[in-house]
């Protein structure tokens, strides 16, 4: 019989699985998921449940009934596209192609508010001193002192929030600020880089940076709290803060080949997955991502809480090292958490705002109980109806 082997050794069976993933699902409104877990290395199990379209909504080429999630529906991973970015820029790095500590303005042609993306909203960190210090890897690691997004500042400007290189401070601006260096060095756009060096040779064929016609007739649309209709997936153009379309089976299919050296060679990920920052705020975001704690949170401190370039990391966890990332938009709520040693990891794609809900319950019940810092994620059910209150 198949079965998913937790960490702490016992195993769960595909039937016990697909109940706990129904049960946790419909408790908590997910409109729709993809869930799928490996261990050693191989995927042992996935699953699709909910509706990826709901009646009118439906996708433009079909019924005006409820449509099915299915495993092979390509669904917005929303921030997870950030680590897998990573991943792509530090095969650059492993090939000589893209340099980590030299300063971004320094390797820019032109200053950056010259470029169009950047005129409007790029002034006021320009004329910073400190602009002239910051580096892509303090971009990947979120150290560069930048807000998350520009348009959520008072003034819609990018400015530096911090000494560059002092603390961790999560910026999206950040992550597409080193997609602008890569696509001028290499001189073609993101999505086109990322299909040939990532998705295409992983066999990744319904992943994308951008909106595909291949994909229209299995894409997911995104649903509210009350499963109300949001908005059709059709991302463009490519962001590496956020632009990504995939599957939880693709999104496995890319953490085996990264766990067994097909995406980077072993010191190479290595160097990704090492501390850049250790993080001591009491959460990620809102009034507590500002509270430099001196050690951080218990439940951070006890797994140790760090993030590496792309990637949070979880130093000192009972079962070895961890990586994982986690994504949220409207209508999209995802995450992604790989135990290196064990080889074993869990991917969870949902279509619905209510998705970060059901992630403590699939996780734990899935690869048994983990030392995650789920406080410090904001994914304790107060924090989310919290938070909810000021979208």
């Amino acid at each position: 019989m198949q079965v998913i082997r937790r960490l702490d050794g016992s195993r769960l069976d595909i039937d016990s699985a697909d109940a706990l993933a129904r049960f946790t699902l419909t408790r908590h409104g997910v409109t729709g998921a993809q869930i799928a877990v490996v261990n050693d290395g191989r995927l042992v199990w996935s699953a699709a449940y909910g509706i990826r379209a709901r009646g009118d909504s439906a996708a433009l080429i079909g019924p005006r009934d409820d449509l099915p999630m299915q495993r092979t529906t390509t669904t917005w991973a929303a921030s997870i596209t950030k680590a897998v970015f990573a991943t792509y820029v530090m095969q650059l790095v492993e090939r000589g192609r893209f340099d980590l500590d030299t300063p971004v303005a320094s390797q820019l042609q032109q200053p950056l508010d010259a470029y169009p993306a950047y005129r409007e909203k790029g002034h006021v960190l320009v004329t910073d001193a400190k602009w002239q210090r910051v580096t892509p890897r303090m971009l990947l690691a979120h150290t560069s002192g930048l807000p998350n997004l520009a348009f959520l500042e008072p003034d819609g400007q990018l400015r530096l929030r911090g000494e560059p290189g002092a603390r961790y401070r999560y910026s999206g601006e950040g992550i597409n600020l080193v997609q602008l260096l890569v696509e001028q060095q290499q001189g073609q756009p993101l999505d086109s880089l990322m299909q040939a060096a990532l998705f295409d040779s992983l066999g990744m064929i319904r992943t994308g940076m951008v909106f595909r016609p291949a994909f229209a007739d299995d894409i997911a649309d995104r649903f509210g709290a009350e499963g109300q209709f949001l908005s059709k997936t059709r991302r463009n153009p490519a962001r590496a803060a956020g632009s990504m379309t995939s599957t939880a089976e693709d999104l496995a299919a890319f953490a085996i080949a990264l766990l067994n050296g097909k995406v980077l060679q072993p010191g190479t990920r290595a160097m990704m997955l090492t501390p850049q920052v250790r993080i001591t705020t009491s959460a990620q975001f809102g009034p507590g991502a500002e509270v430099d704690t001196g050690g951080g949170s218990d439940e951070a401190r006890r797994a140790g809480l760090a993030y590496g370039l792309g990637w949070g990391l979880l130093t000192r966890t009972r079962y070895g090292p961890a990586f994982f990332k986690e994504g949220h938009g409207d209508g999209a709520q995802t995450y992604l958490l790989c135990f290196a040693r064990r080889q074993t990891c869990v991917v969870i794609l949902t279509n619905s705002d209510n998705g970060e809900f059901a992630f403590r319950a699939l996780v734990e019940g899935l690869l048994g109980r983990v030392d995650v810092p789920w406080t410090w994620e904001g994914y304790t059910p107060a924090q989310i109806a919290e938070a909810r209150k000021h979208q």
